[in-house]
């Protein structure tokens, strides 16, 4: 008689971040209180301003649509075991290509002339993140450091093509001019057609990700890179290849908040969503479906931050204080697994030498 083996649910997927934000509101009260301010009115501002009518569930997914895709250009090279940090100048890179098409491009059906401009913001991510990609595939060098210097890059070059080129004529603003009507990106039901968007790129690259050989090559070099080279699988292709991804997705979220909100390329108009991305990542636990909700927790803090200060009395940094401890405390395991599993990649490789 065989022995049934109990197959254990692993809820740490869905445990950790809700630990997460639960220890950072915690700690979050507890400084608030420090001040002088009731944190249980605060908290309660900051998530009935966010989610406690239809004109702010509205607003916080506004918010949340830029996240999700952010978030998700993070998660797909996770997945691969890559940090993507360039996230933030591949978004500003694909904001800046649509804004440019958005304007440039005259006459066109909205039809045609807001795929064009998506499609040239998503190539525009890819661009940035294929010569970090590139880099490591080739050269070895850490996409860290290459993403992190590209996006100091990026951020100089757009200002300077937003100062210079691309500049609005006969405004003292560092502005590009203002994109054609059918270019702009319509509402849906009341939401923006770019939450849709976000929405169905995270089904379709987690399908991809569960049914694919695609997704499979990138699962097995992110868990274990040399077993995955033993096994067949390019390293180099699926490094440049989840890169790509993860740019062209980045691109497109810079190019729905052009498209949909700031209707033009401002480039203080973007600063941060893609650093929040990463945040979004790691609270979804690289999952693209996780991203879903992670992002419109994100939103919605960052929707209400300005009501918390006028109604509660709390500093509007109360939300960045709050998502930079949940991103301390959602970080803490994932970091702790990662140098686990590259300790046990080193010893794998040596034995395998020997």
């Amino acid at each position: 008689m065989e022995a049934k083996q109990e197959k254990k649910l692993d809820l740490s997927p869905v445990l950790v971040p809700i630990l997460s934000i639960l220890v950072a509101l915690i700690f979050g009260g507890i400084l608030v209180f420090i001040q002088g301010i009731d944190p249980l009115l605060a908290y309660k501002v900051l998530f009935t301003t966010a989610f406690g009518s239809l004109d702010g569930i509205a607003i916080t997914l506004a918010k949340a649509t830029p996240l999700i895709l952010s978030g998700l250009a993070v998660a797909i090279c996770l997945r691969a075991g890559l940090f993507n940090i360039g996230a933030q100048g591949q978004l500003i890179s694909g904001a800046l290509a649509s804004a440019w098409a958005g304007y440039t491009f005259v006459g066109l059906p909205a039809l045609v002339h807001i795929p064009l401009a998506l499609i040239f913001g998503a190539f525009f991510g890819a661009i940035v993140a294929l010569v970090a990609a590139i880099l490591k595939a080739y050269r070895g060098v850490h996409e860290v450091i290459t993403t992190i210097m590209l996006n100091s890059i990026v951020i100089a070059l757009a200002d300077y093509l937003t100062s210079t080129p691309f500049k609005e004529p006969d405004q003292p603003l560092t502005r590009t001019p203002k994109i054609q009507d059918s270019a702009r990106m319509p509402d849906l039901l009341g939401l923006p057609l770019g939450f849709f968007l976000a929405i169905a790129l995270s089904i379709t690259l987690w399908w991809i990700m569960k049914n694919t050989t695609t997704g499979f090559s990138i699962e097995t070099i992110g868990r274990n890179k040399n077993a995955g080279w033993y096994a067949g699988i390019s390293i180099k292709k699926t490094v440049i290849l989840s890169m790509l991804i993860g740019g062209a997705v980045a691109g497109i979220a810079g190019a729905v908040e052009t498209l949909s909100i700031t209707g033009r390329f401002e480039p203080a108009f973007n600063a941060g969503l893609g650093f929040d991305g990463i945040t979004v990542a790691l609270l979804g636990r690289a999952n693209p479906l996780g991203v879903i909700p992670a992002a419109i927790l994100i939103g919605g803090m960052r929707a209400s931050a300005s009501t918390v200060q006028f109604e509660a009395g709390a500093a509007p940094e109360l939300v960045d204080l709050l998502l930079a401890m949940i991103l301390f405390f959602v970080t803490a395991p994932l970091l702790a697994k990662f140098f686990k599993n590259r300790k046990e990649n080193v010893a794998m490789t040596s034995g395998w030498s020997n």
